[in-house]
């Protein structure tokens, strides 16, 4: 992950507990308990689309300090409607990212079960769940060995996201579709996983 999600995980200070594929579902529920849930506040929601917006479907990073601010303030602040998704997002990025600085890798059953919470937690709030829960949902599936998973993921997340360049990418390198290829090529070239996997 990018210094800037690095550092703002540091700034959250969420207290980090043992992550594990059993103990996520324990760890929501508590959230979830001392949360208050507005089916009509989109706080969070928006602030998950803007992270997907600025850190995945952007050409570069352009995660701004503003909105490393906002989510600390939204995250920090237990006035917050909905606040469960987004501390349990926030868990999943915590986790992704210190195993990544350790250079190890992600308990996969942690990574599929808060997915799972989070898919399940947005569709019952929101009605629709975000983008980038399916692009970590397929990153997830595929570390675990689960292809076909992983290419569900993508291909549920193309149905309702079909301009979502990371899930192209990933539809891409599952199928070697020339039309997708064409696409990305030509539409999105300068797209840093297009840049990543080599896409020309």
């Amino acid at each position: 992950m990018k210094k800037l999600i690095f550092i703002l995980f540091l700034c959250i200070g969420l207290n980090t507990f043992a992550q594990t594929g059993n103990q996520v579902k324990d760890i929501f529920l508590k959230i979830k308990q001392d949360s208050k849930i507005d089916k009509n506040d989109r706080t969070v929601y928006d602030l998950l689309d803007e992270f997907y917006n600025k850190n995945l479907q952007a050409e570069k990073d352009e995660m701004t300090p503003e909105t490393v601010q906002r989510i600390e303030k939204t995250a920090s602040n237990p006035d917050t409607k909905n606040l469960h998704i987004l501390l349990l997002f926030l868990m999943y990025q915590q986790h992704i990212s210190r195993t990544s600085m350790a250079g190890k890798a992600p308990d996969t059953g942690f990574q599929i079960e808060a997915l799972n919470l989070l898919e399940n937690e947005t569709q019952e709030i929101y009605g629709k769940v975000p983008a980038i829960i399916y692009v970590y949902k397929s990153e997830a599936f595929d570390g675990a060995g689960k292809k076909q998973e992983a290419k569900a993921a993508v291909d549920q997340g193309l149905k309702e996201y079909p301009d979502s360049v990371p899930l192209k990418v990933y539809s891409y390198l599952n199928t070697k579709d020339e039309v997708l290829r064409n696409d990305l090529v030509k539409n999105h070239p300068n797209h840093w996983m297009v840049q990543q996997f080599g896409i020309k």
